[in-house]
């Protein structure tokens, strides 16, 4: 008996304690943008599952850096958990350039059949060799032309423009496609971009369009809607490797379920921005031919080299 009792004793004395944590996430965004919200209801649910154990104190409105930092700070583990989008981290993991290449969706529906089904899954896997792990994806919308002067209705009206693009290889090689010169600025540089002429205009969706006042300095937005290439949640793999395989769980089911309620807020910020885009007097181009901007990126595609992302892009385009 006093046996059975001791190896009880040294069994619970063995066991590691639950220790209560709090990992640092990184998102460029403002606070009540979809994104921040998300994660912020990712973190109520984890907490609640943890029993208080673990949370997320998330560091909005580049308060840990611009993306292309925050990206590097993550893989180092310096940052738990980012939130970025696929087409800058995509110079780290080439897999994620995939999903921001231009015109490579037909509409929304096609988007969310790629991220939610096998493909998205698989995606979010191949993350781990770079030293993330991808938990889930949030939408960001299509993204679309805005510029200074001259509103673009045709691709002849691109020539000569600078043109502010994200710190991606792709973003820079879709806008010299298109007979304008990309300029790679940081989310942040991007107003003083505009506001000192060192750009004519950017690419960008709805919401970020307006949030950041952009509409005010760049009144004219055409409907390229070029990419949807959407934002995606990623954490860090040393803090990934040391949460117990029931956290790992529980982190996994969040961030999906964070997924649902940005969709929500994300159509809702969509809507809104567009109408007070179009209130303000915003120049928007609908009504022009799209194919010219199409087949100018036969060379972005004819850049892809690795076979296994020319299979990947065709079982895309070939989804339902």
């Amino acid at each position: 008996m006093w046996a059975v009792a001791t190896a009880v004793v040294l069994a619970g004395l063995a066991a590691p304690p639950a220790i209560a944590r709090e990992f640092r996430v990184a998102d460029t965004q403002v606070e009540d943008y979809p994104t921040v919200q998300a994660v912020l209801h990712m973190s109520r649910l984890i907490e609640e599952q943890t029993g208080g154990r673990h949370r997320l104190r998330v560091f909005h409105s580049r308060q840990l850096g611009e993306e292309q930092d925050t990206i590097e700070q993550t893989r180092a583990g310096a940052i738990d958990l980012n939130r970025t989008n696929v087409a800058p981290i995509g110079a780290i993991v080439p897999v994620a350039d995939v999903l921001a290449m231009p015109f490579l969706f037909r509409s929304k529906a096609h988007l969310h059949s790629v991220l939610d089904g096998p493909i998205g899954d698989e995606i979010l896997k191949s993350f781990e060799p770079y030293g993330f792990v991808g938990l889930t994806f949030y939408d960001s919308g299509a993204r679309s032309l805005y510029t200074r002067g001259r509103p673009v209705r045709e691709i002849a009206d691109m020539k000569g423009l600078r043109i502010r693009v994200q710190q991606s290889a792709l973003m820079t090689a879709m806008i010299r496609a298109l007979g304008a010169t990309a300029v790679q600025l940081p989310y942040g540089q991007v107003e003083t971009g505009l506001s000192t002429g060192l750009i004519d205009g950017a690419e960008n969706n709805w919401p970020s369009y307006v949030t950041t006042g952009h509409y005010k300095l760049a009144p004219n937005y055409t409907l390229t809607e070029h990419t949807m290439s959407p934002e995606v949640l990623v954490m860090s793999l040393r803090a990934w490797q040391s949460l117990s395989a029931d956290d790992q769980a529980i982190f996994r089911s969040a961030a999906r379920a964070s997924n649902r309620v940005m969709r929500e807020q994300w159509n809702a910020l969509e809507e809104r921005s567009r109408a007070q885009a179009r209130a303000a007097g915003t120049t928007i181009v609908s009504e022009f031919d799209r194919r010219p901007f199409v087949e100018a990126m036969a060379q972005v595609y004819a850049g892809v080299g690795d076979p296994n992302l020319q299979r990947l892009i065709a079982r895309i385009r070939e989804s339902e």
